[in-house]
């Protein structure tokens, strides 16, 4: 898959160096299996005197703190892509699997595991580039509550339900759900 997108990684490289100043990459610190920290990788999509490493305040429709390329690799998730380094090389992400929070990723000014019951279950696994929650519409904010909540009951039904033939219909169903993206921003 690196290979395959190789040309994408290269377009998506070119964009953001061209639309603003500062590094292609974004790391940031998240969740992983047993609640170990990873750093993620990520193309950066925001202009670099506004990065949130700590994802303290959630990206909202319109932002400005989100380039103009920035806008369209998260709407098309392809700032999500660098995270094929992560499984390939670093091994501490899956294909699939409940999508890694940040750190410091709030519902409502409180830290997810505050309002969701049971949240650190979806830990019990490795994260994923892709998952049950992102391919049903569960991604972007998590104002209201009820958005975390939701996307925290597909990763544990996924988590509950493994299988290859689950991993792979996710994996098939992710570009089409990329389609339906009102979420992203």
């Amino acid at each position: 898959a690196l290979i395959a997108l190789s040309p994408v990684f290269l377009a998506t490289a070119v964009a953001i160096k061209l639309d603003s100043r500062g590094p292609v990459f974004f790391k940031q610190r998240r969740y992983g299996f047993n609640n170990e920290l990873v750093e993620v990788y990520k193309f950066r999509s925001m202009y670099v005197d506004t990065l949130d490493h700590n994802a303290s305040k959630l990206v909202t429709k319109g932002d400005p703190r989100v380039t103009r390329v920035g806008r369209f690799i998260r709407k098309t998730s392809i700032d999500e892509l660098p995270q094929l380094i992560n499984v390939v090389f670093k091994g501490n992400l899956s294909l699939v699997g409940p999508r890694p929070h940040a750190v410091q990723a709030k519902a409502d000014n409180r830290q997810y595991e505050e309002v969701v019951d049971g949240y650190f279950a979806r830990h019990k696994m490795l994260p994923g580039i892709t998952g049950w929650a992102q391919v049903n519409g569960w991604r972007g904010e998590t104002d209201p509550l009820e958005k975390i909540q939701r996307r925290v009951e597909f990763d544990l039904y996924y988590i509950e339900n493994w299988s290859i033939v689950f991993d792979i219909y996710i994996l098939c169903i992710t570009p089409i759900a990329l389609t339906k993206s009102e979420n992203a921003y």
